[in-house]
């Protein structure tokens, strides 16, 4: 089993920036693609960004040029820099990741934009 632990969650103002960041943990083997999700009041989860193992990267239109996914093989561990944030970048961060035995989800760390 994997477990994935966010941190860095909090209130920052519209234009602030955050850096979230989630480290796996357990029985990982060959962690694949990881990844961030979010999900607002009343919408369903959507994709924020992900990067595979090899580092390519993939984002939601929404997010392109203000958000920075990376990873720290070494460390299991996957970041999401948030910059330029904006009031409707509020909503629940999960972190995601795979390996070949299953699919994992961190708690949720909450994000909120606003003055």
């Amino acid at each position: 089993q994997v477990k994935l632990v966010e941190s860095g969650g909090g209130l920052v103002q519209p234009g602030g920036s955050l850096r979230l960041s989630c480290a796996a943990s357990g029985s990982i083997f060959r962690l694949n693609t990881m990844g961030w999700y979010r999900q607002a009041p009343g919408k369903e989860r959507e994709l924020v960004a992900t990067i595979s193992s090899a580092g390519y990267t993939n984002y939601a239109d929404s997010v392109k040029g203000r958000f920075t996914i990376s990873r720290d093989n070494a460390k299991n561990t996957v970041y999401l820099q948030m910059n330029s944030l904006k009031p409707e970048d509020t909503a629940v961060y999960y972190c995601n990741a795979n390996n070949y035995y299953g699919d994992y989800w961190g708690q949720g760390t909450q994000v909120t934009v606003s003055s």
